[in-house]
C-alpha cells in the first residue's frame, strides 16, 4: 500500500530538511512542509468538494484492494517487513519526480516509509489472535474515515504487527472543528500600566542593584526552552470556514503531536468493528483482546551525544529529560507548559499541583524545624525533664505483669528529653499554624489552578458527553430510556437496583473497615504479650528498653500488614465498584477512588489513632487493671508519656512508606524494562546491535497503569494526611514530606519520560474528586490536632498545674519556675501489698534500698491508699479533664473561624486574571470583527476588479 502525505494547497509543496532536529526559535519538529501561496485566497467550498471527492476515491481504491487481497483477514497487503533501510515505491517515484525524501525521517521511526507522513498513533496486535474479522472491519472503517495506515512486523517477533496511523490535514481539520480544539489566531497584546517618573526612577535604581545579585537559580534558562506559541496567542475553537483567522505557518506543525494523537484517538473511539448498536470503539477491542496495545509515539530518544546547550534539543522528549527529569535540575521550577504540550493538560495539572504542594511545604517545614530546634535549645531549661532526670528516689510500678521489674523514674530521662523536643511551648502555635496552612494551601491552589486554566485555555472547556461503559450496556441493554441531553435511547438502571447495589457495596466497605480494626486489635495483643517477653529477655539492652523494643517491632509489623492489606483492598475496591455498575468511566473512577482512599486511609492511620487516643487511657490502676478477655493487661504509656510512642509510629511509618513507594515507582519499571532488553539480547546474541524503530522501543516500555494518575495522587493525598492530621505530635512531618516530594517530582518525571509509554494527552480542568478529599482532611486535621494537644500531650496538665497548683498559683504566671514539683504532683502512690496475685512482680524491689519496697508510683491523679476513698480521682483530675474539654472546644472554634475567614477573604480568581479575561474577551470580539470586515472588503474589491455584479450588502 502506497502512502503519501496530504494537505490541500493551491500550489506545489516543497520539503525542508532541518539539520539540527528541533529549531528552538521557530519550534519546528523534524520535517516541515511549507506550502506556497496565500491562504486567504482559498475557496472553502472548493476545498470541501475536493475532500469529498478524495474520500470517495480513497474508499473505491480500498474496496478494490480488499477485493483482490490475500485470504488473510488482517490485510497483509499493507504489511512491510521490519527493515528500516528499504525504500518504498512511493519514495522512488517522489525522487524521480524531482522531490527528495528525507532519509532522516525514514530512519528515526517517527514517519511512514515515505518519510513524509508522521505517525500519529500505533495499534499492536498478534497474528495468532483469533479476533481477525473484527480487526478487518475496524481497519476498513479507519481508512474510510480518511486516516492513512501502514503495517510493520516486529524485528524480534514476527507474530507482533504494528499498525501505524496518520491523520491528513483535512481529517485533522474536520475533527478539530467537531471537538472544539482551540488554536492560536492572534498574538497577545500586553498593555503596561502607566508609571510616574518617580516610580520609574525607583525601578531603575532597583534594577541597578539587582545586577549585583546572582540570577534566580531556580528558573530555567529561557534560551534552552522553546518559545511555545500558544502561550503568547489568543485562541479560539478551530473552524475551517474561518481558517484565515488562524496563524498557520505550516499545516504539518499547526496541530502539535499531542493534539494529533488526541484527534486520532477520538476517531478510533467512534469507529465500528461489528454490526450492532454497541459494537464500537477502540477501548472495547482492547478489552476483548483484538488489539494488544494502543499508544501515541514518543518523539524519539531522550538522550543525545551532544550537549543541549551547544547543539540544542533533539526533540521535546530530550528537552523534557534535560530540563525536567534529570536529577541535575532538582532545584529548578518545572517547565509546566512543555509538560502540558507533550503529555496533555491532565498530567500537566498533576505536576502543577504537586509542584505547588511542594512549594507550599517550605514554610511548613521551616516552622516545624523551628519548633524542633526550639525544643533542642530549651532542653536544658525544661524543668519537667530536669525533675525526671533527678528523680532517683522515685520508684515506678512495673508496666506489665510479673516479669517487668520496678524502675527508677530517672531511668526514663532520655525519653523525657526526647518528648520535650516535640512537646514544648511552640507545639500549640504550630498546630494552629498547620490548620491555617492547610486552608491557605487549598485556597491559593484554587487561584493557581484558575491561572493555569486560563493559560491553557481550560476556562470555557467542558467535558464531552461521556460514553456508557460496555459493562453497563451489557447488563442493562434490555431496559432503555431517552437521554435528556442527546435525545437518544440508552440503557437504564432502575432506582431499586441501584440502591440495592449501593447497600451491598457499603456493607462491603464496612466489613473491610472491621478487618482493619481486627488487624489493629491483633497489633494491640502483640504489644501486650511482647512487652512481658522483652522484659524477661536475656539481653540487658532489650530488657531495659522493653517498651521501646515493643513499640518499634509493633510498628514494623504494622507496616507489613498495611502493605499486605493494601493489595487486598485494591481487589475488594475493584469488586465493589464493578458491583455498583457505574454508568460512565468518570463515575467508575470517582467511586473507585473514594473506596481506595477510604480503605488505605483507615489502614494507614488506624494504629496511629489507637496510640494517640487510646493507648494508656483505659488501663485502670495498679491492683485493678482492665484486661482483654480477662487475660491480658492493657498496655500502659511510658513514664515520660505516650507522645514518644506516637512520634515513633509516625516517623517509622512515614519513612518506610515513602521509601517503599519511591522504590516501587522507579524500581519496578526499571526491572521490567531491563528484563525485556535482556530477553532480546539472549534471542539475538549480545554481539548484534539492533536498531529498533521508535514504535518497537515504545512497545517494549511499560504501559501507564490502568488507573492513570490514581496511584500518584493517592500517595500524595495520604502523605498530606500524615503531614496535617497528627502534626502536633510530629513537627518534622512537613520536612520529611518536603524532602520526599523534591525526589518524587523528578522520579515521576523520569518515569513518564523514560520508563513509560507516552500516555494519551487528555484534558482536565482540575484535580477532580481529590480536591474534596483534601478539604475533608483539612477539617479532620483540626479536630485530631486539638485532641492530640489536649489528650495525648502533657500541655494541658502542665498549664493547670502552673496556674492552679504550682508555686505561681494565682499569680498569672506560667514560666519554668512555676513548674517546680510538677512531676511529683502528676504521680500517684500505690501500696505494693494491694497488687493482684497475677500482677505481683517477681522482684520485691530490695535492690533499690536493701529492703522490700512498700510503695511505688504511677502516672495518674488518684488518692493515696490510706485516704477515705483509696485510689479515687483527685480534684486535680477533674480540673485537668475540664481544661482539656474546654481547650478542644476553644481550639476547634477558633481555628475553624480563622479557616472560614481566610476562605472568605481570598477570592478564587486573582483580580488581574479577572481583568485579563474581560479584556481578552473584548479584544477577541474586536479582532474577529476586524478580520471578518477585512475579508469582506477584500472580496468586494476583487469583485469590482473582475467586473462582476454584486448585490448591495453590508458593509
Amino acid at each position: 500500500m502506497e502512502t503519501s502525505s496530504s494537505g490541500i494547497t493551491n500550489g506545489r509543496t516543497k520539503v525542508f530538511h532541518p539539520e539540527g532536529g528541533v529549531d528552538l526559535q521557530s519550534y519546528q519538529l523534524d520535517m516541515q512542509i511549507l506550502p506556497d501561496g496565500p491562504r486567504s485566497d482559498v475557496d472553502f467550498t472548493e476545498i470541501l468538494n475536493a475532500i469529498q471527492e478524495m474520500a470517495k476515491d480513497v474508499n473505491i481504491l480500498f474496496d478494490e484492494l480488499e477485493a483482490v487481497s490475500s485470504p488473510c483477514k488482517d490485510d497483509d497487503s499493507l504489511l512491510h517487513p521490519g527493515n528500516l533501510t528499504s525504500t518504498s515505491d512511493d519514495a522512488s517515484r517522489l525522487e524521480a519526480g524531482g522531490e527528495t525524501v528525507p532519509e532522516k525521517n525514514k530512519l528515526n521511526g517517527l514517519y511512514f516509509r515515505d518519510g513524509k507522513c508522521r505517525i500519529d498513533y500505533i495499534l499492536v496486535y498478534r497474528k495468532s489472535n483469533p479476533q481477525m474479522e473484527k480487526r478487518e472491519v475496524f481497519e476498513r472503517n479507519i481508512r474510510a474515515e480518511g486516516l492513512q495506515m501502514e503495517k510493520e512486523s516486529s524485528l524480534i517477533n514476527s507474530d507482533i504487527i504494528f499498525v501505524k496511523l496518520h491523520a491528513p490535514w483535512e481529517v485533522l481539520g474536520r475533527y478539530a472543528e467537531q471537538m472544539n480544539v482551540r488554536m492560536p489566531f492572534r498574538r497577545k497584546i500586553y498593555y503596561l500600566p502607566r508609571r510616574y517618573k518617580f516610580m520609574s526612577r525607583i525601578d531603575k535604581q532597583i534594577s541597578r542593584f539587582r545586577r549585583w545579585l546572582p540570577k534566580k537559580p531556580m528558573r530555567l534558562d529561557k534560551e534552552t526552552l522553546p518559545d511555545l506559541e500558544e502561550n503568547d496567542c489568543y485562541t479560539a475553537p478551530f473552524s475551517q470556514q474561518r481558517i484565515h483567522h488562524f496563524i498557520i505557518h505550516n499545516k504539518d506543525t499547526f496541530f502539535n503531536n499531542a493534539t494529533r494523537s488526541r484527534i486520532v484517538h477520538h476517531i478510533l473511539q467512534r469507529i465500528k468493528y461489528e454490526e450492532g448498536k454497541n459494537k464500537i470503539g477502540l477501548n472495547r477491542l482492547l478489552t476483548n483482546g483484538s488489539y494488544e496495545a494502543a499508544f501515541p509515539l514518543h518523539e524519539g530518544s531522550y538522550r543525545s551525544k551532544n550537549s543541549i546547550r551547544t547543539h540544542g534539543a533533539v526533540n521535546h522528549r530530550h528537552l523534557l529529560y534535560e530540563c525536567w527529569a534529570s536529577w541535575g535540575v532538582w532545584y529548578k521550577y518545572q517547565p509546566l507548559d512543555l509538560v502540558r504540550r507533550y503529555f496533555g493538560e491532565k498530567i500537566g495539572l498533576y505536576f502543577a499541583w504537586l509542584g505547588w504542594y511542594t512549594g507550599v511545604l517550605f514554610p511548613a517545614a521551616f516552622i516545624g524545624l523551628f519548633v524542633f530546634l526550639y525544643g533542642v535549645i530549651t532542653l536544658d531549661h525544661c524543668q519537667v525533664s530536669k525533675e525526671v532526670c533527678q528523680a532517683t528516689d522515685i520508684i515506678m510500678c512495673p508496666v506489665c505483669d510479673k516479669y517487668c521489674p520496678f524502675m527508677r523514674l530517672s531511668d526514663s530521662c532520655v525519653y523525657a528529653k526526647v518528648t520535650h523536643l516535640f512537646d514544648n511551648g511552640a507545639t500549640v502555635f504550630f498546630a494552629v499554624f498547620m490548620a491555617v496552612w492547610a486552608t491557605v494551601f487549598l485556597e491559593f491552589w484554587k487561584r493557581r489552578r484558575a491561572v493555569i486554566a486560563y493559560d491553557w485555555d481550560l476556562i470555557d472547556w467542558e467535558e464531552e458527553e461521556e460514553e456508557i461503559r460496555p459493562q453497563f450496556e451489557a447488563k442493562y441493554s434490555k431496559k432503555e430510556r431517552m437521554n435528556p441531553i442527546s435525545g437518544k435511547p440508552e440503557p437504564y438502571q432502575a432506582f431499586a437496583d441501584k440502591c440495592s447495589r449501593l447497600i451491598v457495596s457499603a456493607s462491603g466497605i464496612f466489613f473491610m473497615i472491621c478487618v482493619v480494626i481486627a488487624a489493629v486489635f491483633g497489633i494491640v495483643i502483640y504489644r501486650v504479650v511482647t512487652v512481658s517477653t522483652f522484659a524477661a529477655f536475656k539481653w540487658a539492652l532489650i530488657r531495659n528498653n522493653s517498651q521501646v523494643a515493643t513499640t518499634g517491632t509493633a510498628v514494623c509489623i504494622n507496616f507489613c500488614i498495611i502493605m499486605l492489606l493494601n493489595v487486598l483492598y485494591e481487589k475488594v475496591a475493584l469488586l465493589l465498584t464493578n458491583l455498583e455498575q457505574p454508568r460512565t468511566e468518570s463515575e467508575w473512577e470517582n467511586s473507585f477512588t473514594l473506596k481506595m482512599f477510604l480503605f488505605q486511609f483507615v489502614n494507614l492511620n488506624s494504629s496511629t489513632f489507637y496510640i494517640a487516643f487510646f493507648l494508656g487511657r483505659f488501663t485502670g490502676h495498679p491492683g485493678a487493671y482492665l484486661r482483654l478477655i480477662n487475660r491480658w493487661r492493657l498496655e500502659e504509656c511510658h513514664p515520660s508519656g505516650c507522645l514518644i510512642d506516637l512520634c515513633m509510629q509516625m516517623g517509622i511509618i512515614m519513612v518506610l512508606k515513602q521509601t517503599w513507594n519511591n522504590f516501587m515507582e522507579l524500581g519496578y519499571p526499571l526491572i521490567q524494562n531491563w528484563w525485556t532488553r535482556r530477553k532480546v539480547r539472549q534471542e539475538h546474541g549480545p554481539e548484534r546491535k539492533i536498531s529498533f524503530p521508535q514504535w518497537e522501543k515504545d512497545y517494549n516500555l511499560q504501559p501507564m497503569n490502568a488507573y492513570g494518575l490514581f496511584d500518584e495522587y493517592l500517595e500524595m493525598i495520604l502523605q498530606f494526611g500524615f503531614t496535617t492530621i497528627f502534626v502536633a505530635a510530629f513537627p518534622l512531618a512537613p520536612l520529611l514530606a518536603l524532602l520526599n516530594n523534591i525526589i518524587e517530582i523528578r522520579l515521576d518525571a523520569y518515569k513518564f519520560v523514560t520508563q513509560w509509554r507516552r500516555p494519551l494527552a487528555s484534558r482536565a480542568k482540575d484535580i477532580g474528586i481529590w480536591y474534596g478529599i483534601l478539604e475533608g482532611i483539612g477539617i479532620l486535621s483540626v479536630i485530631t490536632n486539638a485532641f492530640v494537644i489536649a489528650i495525648t500531650s502533657d500541655f494541658i496538665p502542665r498549664l493547670v498545674y502552673a496556674y492552679k497548683y504550682g508555686p505561681c498559683a494565682g499569680q498569672g504566671e506560667a514560666g519554668q519556675k512555676c513548674m517546680v514539683g510538677y512531676v511529683n504532683a502528676s504521680l500517684s502512690v500505690f501500696r505494693i501489698s494491694d497488687f493482684e496475685n497475677r500482677s505481683e512482680p517477681e522482684s520485691d524491689g530490695s535492690e533499690f534500698s536493701g529492703t522490700p519496697l512498700k510503695y511505688c508510683r504511677y502516672r495518674d491523679y488518684r488518692d493515696p491508699p490510706h485516704s477515705l476513698v483509696p485510689y479515687g480521682y483527685t480534684l486535680q483530675f477533674w480540673h485537668v479533664l475540664a481544661a482539656r474539654l474546654a481547650f478542644i472546644i476553644v481550639f476547634e472554634h477558633l481555628v475553624f473561624c480563622i479557616k472560614h475567614l481566610i476562605s472568605y477573604l481570598i477570592p478564587d480568581l486573582p483580580k488581574d486574571l479577572r481583568d485579563r479575561m474581560r479584556r481578552e474577551k473584548y479584544l477577541i470580539q474586536e479582532m474577529m470583527y476586524e478580520a471578518e470586515l477585512e475579508r469582506l472588503q477584500k472580496e468586494r474589491k476583487e469583485r469590482k476588479k473582475n467586473g462582476k455584479a454584486h448585490h448591495n450588502e453590508w458593509p
